[in-house]
């Protein structure tokens, strides 16, 4: 588990829940796409799935997943944008 941070200082928050897969992370594949490099996204989703996936694009791209948090079935993630 990545480590939780408590912040309001996103450039944006993405409230994903009830989405399935895979657009939770797809959807934040496009505000990403929008944002400058070292910028930070928050994104809540309910989709199980969203988990391995989120975790498993920060390992495969630039981007850093700063947190990871599972509280009650919701997902919080926090998402640097890479160069």
């Amino acid at each position: 588990m990545v480590a939780a941070i408590v912040s309001d200082d996103y450039i944006q928050k993405l409230d994903l829940t009830g989405l399935a897969c895979p657009l939770p992370l797809l959807k934040m594949k496009l505000a990403l796409k929008g944002m400058d490099t070292g910028q930070c996204i928050a994104v809540d989703a309910t989709d199980t799935g969203s988990w391995k996936d989120f975790h498993k694009f920060a390992e495969i791209t630039s981007n850093e997943l700063l947190s990871a948090v599972e509280d009650n079935g919701v997902y919080h993630y926090v998402i640097k944008k890479g160069p």
